[in-house]
C-alpha cells in the first residue's frame, strides 16, 4: 500500500511547527496555560519580536490560539492533543535519549 503523499505533506507541516527550537520553546512555555508575549519572551530568553513572529506561525498553523484580555493577548495551546503530543514526546525521549543525543544526522 502506497502512502498518500498529500497526507505526508500535511504531517510534515505539523512536525515543522515542533522542529524549530524557538517554536518548540514557546509550545513548552504555554503547555500548562496561557501567557502573554512578554511572559513567553522572558521564559524563553527570546526577544518579543522574535516570539511574536513565531507565534504568528504557530497561530497560522493552528497549534496555538489567542484571546484578548484587556490590553493584553493571552496565548495557549489550541488543542489538547497538541499538549498530549508534547507530553508523549517526553516519554519517547526518556526511552531513547542516548540514541537521539548521539545522532549526527540532525545536527543544528
Amino acid at each position: 500500500m502506497m502512502i498518500e503523499k498529500e497526507k505526508l505533506k500535511i504531517k510534515a507541516k505539523l512536525f515543522r511547527g515542533f522542529a524549530d527550537p524557538t517554536r518548540l520553546a514557546i509550545l513548552e512555555c504555554i503547555r500548562d496555560g496561557e501567557k502573554t508575549v512578554t511572559e513567553i519572551a522572558q521564559e524563553t530568553g527570546q526577544s518579543q519580536s522574535n516570539v511574536s513572529n513565531h507565534l504568528g506561525c504557530l497561530l497560522e498553523c493552528s497549534l496555538v490560539k489567542n484571546r484578548r484580555d484587556g490590553k493584553n493577548i493571552q496565548y495557549s495551546i489550541r488543542n489538547a492533543k497538541v499538549k498530549a503530543l508534547l507530553e508523549e514526546s517526553d516519554t519517547v525521549i526518556s526511552e531513547v535519549y542516548k540514541e537521539i543525543f548521539e545522532c549526527t544526522r540532525y545536527e543544528e
